[in-house]
C-alpha cells in the first residue's frame, strides 16, 4: 500500500469518540423506500454507553440475500414476528464488524477501546431468536450502543475478537462465510434422545433377526406398530427399565397424523425407526411426524416401491434425520461414522447455484480444503454470473490442482451430460444446492451417487416437497442434510482460517458502497445485480454502490491494488479508506 494510506489506516484505527453527526438507516416498513427517509439516512443521537453497554464504530458490513428478503417482507417477516415497524422501527445490517470506542464500567475487564469485533447475529434469548439486524436493530449506521441483548444471550457472548491482521471486508464476510462452514459440520443429532418418545413401526411377517445394541435404553416411551414378535421381546429386554412400552397394532397411513397429534402434542416424535420399509407412501406419510431435531432411521434391505416426497424445508430449518442400514443391527444407523457431513475427499462435488455469492464460497471452500474434491463441477443458469464465478475461480482452482468444470444449465440435459462424463455415470460424490426451489432440488438429486451427500444450503419454506430416493438413504448410506445459520465457534473458525491464510473471505466481495449507499444496495440484492458479496462502509461518504471493476475504473490507484483488477486485497481496502475515509 502506498505511504498515505498506511498512515490513513493507522490514524482510521487510532479510534477516537465519534465527531459530527451520526447517520444510520432505520426500516420503517415493507420496500426499499421504507429505508431511511426519503431514501436518505437519519441523523441519529450518539448517546453514551450505560454500564452494561459498549459504543461501537461501524467498521464494514456485508449485505445478503436475508436482507433484501426483510426488505420485500417487512413486519411480516417470520424473524419479526409481526412487528409494527411504523412504530417501533428496527435496522438492518447483520454482517457486521465493528471498532469499540467506549465501554461501559462494568465491562471495562471484559473491552477496550480501539477492539475489533465481529458480530455473531444468529442470537437466541431464552430460547428465542433475537437475531441483530432483525429484532435488534443492526449495522447499517455509524455509531451504535451494544448491550446485553448481544453481549450475554443464551450462549453468552455473540461477539468475537478479532485483529488487525484481517481487513474490514473479511471480518465482515465471516458471518456468510461461517454459515458455509455450518454447512459441513454435522447438526444432526445422531442419537436416540434421552427421554424422549421412539416409534418404532414394521412388518408382522417379517424373521429379521433385529438387535438394537446401543441407545434402545434412551427413550422414555417406546410404542411399537405391527412389528413381529422377536422385536417386541428385543424392545422389553433393552430398554431403560423406567421406560414404558405401548403396543398400537390399530394404526394405518390414515390415521398416522391422528395419533401423532395425540401423543405428542403436535410436536412429532423424537425418534421414529421403520422396519424393513416398502412403502413410499407410508415413508412419505410417517416422515411429517419426525419432531424438531428428529431421527427417522430406516433398517432393511430392499427398495422402496418409488421416490416419497420429503419436507427438505424442514431438513434445512429444522434439522430432521433421514438415517439408515440394511441392518440388522438398528444402531448402525446412529453416529458420526455413518453421517459425514464433511465433502468426500478426492470426490466429485456439484454446486449448483455456482455463479451466486454463496454457491461460490462454497467453491471456494471445497477448492482450499487441504483434503478436498478432486473436481468441482460449478452449475449456473445466468452465464454471466457464471464467467465471473469461473474467471474468479478456475485460477486458484489450477494452483490447487483442482479440476474445475463450469456448466450453464439452462441448455436441458447439460447439467446430467457432465455429471455423467465426470463420473462415469456413477454420480456426484457431493451435491451442494444454493437454489431454494424444490423443483431444482429434486432434479439435482437425481445427480447424486448412491453414497452421495446431498447439501441443502438455500433455505426453501418448511413445508417444500421434493422427490428423493430415500431408498439408498438405508441401502446405500445416502445423506441428506442441511443447515440453517451458524453459531460463534463456525465464525470463530473462519476467522482463524483468514488470520492463518487458510482461507481468503474477501475474495467473495464483489461490490462496495458508503454510507449513502444503502438503497442502492439493497436494491441490487432485489435485482441479482452483481454476482459477489455487497460490503458497506459506514463511516465512508461520497463512494456509491460500485462493482469492483468499475471501482478499478473511476479510481486507478485502488483499481491497481486489486489482483486480477476484481479481487479485493488489503492493500485496495487500505486506499479505499485513503480515498474517501474523512476522518
Amino acid at each position: 500500500m502506498s505511504v498515505e494510506a498506511e498512515s490513513v489506516v493507522e490514524q482510521y484505527r487510532a479510534v477516537s469518540g465519534p465527531s459530527g453527526e451520526n447517520l444510520g438507516w432505520n426500516m420503517y416498513g415493507s420496500g426499499v423506500e421504507s429505508q431511511g427517509r426519503e431514501r436518505a439516512p437519519e441523523h441519529i443521537p450518539v448517546q453514551t454507553p450505560a454500564s452494561d453497554q459498549i459504543l461501537v464504530r461501524v467498521d464494514a458490513v456485508g449485505l445478503c440475500y436475508s436482507d433484501a428478503k426483510l426488505v420485500m417482507q417487512g413486519g411480516s417477516h417470520p424473524k419479526l414476528h409481526g412487528r409494527d415497524l411504523a412504530n417501533e422501527p428496527t435496522r438492518l445490517g447483520h454482517e457486521a464488524t465493528v471498532t469499540v470506542v467506549q465501554v461501559g464500567e462494568d465491562l471495562a475487564g471484559q473491552f477496550t477501546p480501539g477492539q475489533r469485533l465481529a458480530v455473531q447475529p444468529d442470537i437466541h434469548t431464552n430460547g428465542k431468536s433475537t437475531a441483530y439486524g432483525y429484532t435488534i436493530p443492526g449495522a447499517l449506521i455509524q455509531y451504535h450502543l451494544i448491550g446485553q441483548e448481544v453481549l450475554d444471550a443464551d450462549d453468552g457472548s455473540y461477539v468475537i475478537p478479532i485483529d488487525d491482521s484481517i481487513g474490514y471486508v473479511a471480518a465482515a464476510l465471516s458471518e456468510p462465510w461461517g454459515c458455509v462452514e455450518a454447512a459441513y459440520t454435522q447438526r444432526r443429532r445422531l442419537s436416540p434422545l434421552g427421554g424422549g418418545v421412539m416409534w418404532v413401526l414394521g412388518r408382522p411377517d417379517d424373521t429379521t433377526p433385529y438387535v438394537f445394541s446401543a441407545g434402545l435404553d434412551q427413550p422414555s416411551r417406546i410404542i411399537t406398530t405391527n412389528v413381529p414378535a422377536q422385536v417386541i421381546e428385543m424392545i422389553e429386554n433393552g430398554k431403560n427399565p423406567d421406560a414404558t412400552v405401548e403396543v398400537r397394532d390399530d394404526l394405518d397411513e390414515a390415521g398416522y397424523a391422528a395419533f401423532a397429534e395425540e401423543e405428542t402434542d403436535g410436536k412429532g416424535f423424537d425418534d421414529i425407526v421403520m422396519l424393513d420399509p416398502r412403502s413410499a407412501s407410508q415413508v412419505e406419510a410417517i416422515a411429517p411426524h419426525i419432531a424438531f431435531r428428529g431421527i427417522l432411521n430406516l433398517v432393511g434391505r430392499e427398495p422402496l416401491d418409488g421416490k416419497p416426497a420429503i419436507d427438505v424445508g424442514r431438513i434445512h430449518y429444522h434439522y430432521t434425520a433421514l438415517v439408515g442400514t440394511p441392518g440388522p443391527e438398528i444402531a448402525a444407523s446412529y453416529g458420526a461414522e455413518r453421517n459425514r457431513s464433511q465433502l468426500s475427499p478426492g470426490g466429485v462435488t456439484l454446486v449448483v447455484g455456482a455463479g451466486g455469492p454463496m454457491g461460490q464460497m462454497h467453491i471456494q471452500r471445497a477448492i482450499e480444503l487441504d483434503d478436498g474434491p478432486k473436481t468441482i463441477i460449478a452449475s449456473d443458469v445466468d452465464e454471466a454470473r457464471l464467467t465471473f464465478a469461473t474467471d474468479r475461480l478456475a485460477p486458484l482452482a489450477e494452483s490447487r490442482g483442482v479440476k474445475f468444470v463450469p456448466v450453464n444449465a439452462a441448455s436441458p440435459g447439460a447439467l446430467a451430460e457432465v455429471v455423467e462424463a465426470e463420473t462415469g455415470g456413477r454420480g456426484a460424490d457431493d451435491i451442494v444446492l444454493s437454489v431454494p426451489i424444490p423443483a431444482v432440488i429434486e432434479d439435482g438429486a437425481t445427480l447424486l451417487a448412491p453414497d452421495g451427500m446431498l447439501v441443502l444450503f438455500a433455505g426453501v419454506p418448511n413445508g417444500s416437497l421434493a422427490a428423493l430416493n430415500v431408498s439408498d438413504v438405508y441401502l446405500s448410506n445416502a445423506q441428506f442434510t442441511g443447515t440453517s445459520g451458524l453459531n460463534t465457534s463456525d465464525q470463530q473458525l473462519v476467522l482463524n482460517k483468514a488470520s492463518t491464510g487458510a482461507l481468503s473471505p474477501q475474495r467473495s466481495l464483489g461490490a462496495v458502497g458508503g454510507i449513502d449507499a444503502v438503497p442502492d444496495g439493497l436494491q441490487a440484492l432485489i435485482d441479482g445485480r452483481f454476482p459477489g458479496k455487497v460490503v458497506l462502509f459506514p463511516q465512508l461518504s461520497g463512494l456509491p454502490l460500485m462493482g469492483l471493476p468499475e471501482l478499478a475504473e473511476a479510481y486507478p490507484e485502488i483499481g491497481k491494488r486489486l489482483r486480477g483488477g476484481d479481487t479485493w486485497t488489503p492493500e485496495a481496502e487500505a486506499e479505499l479508506l485513503a480515498t474517501f475515509w474523512r476522518g
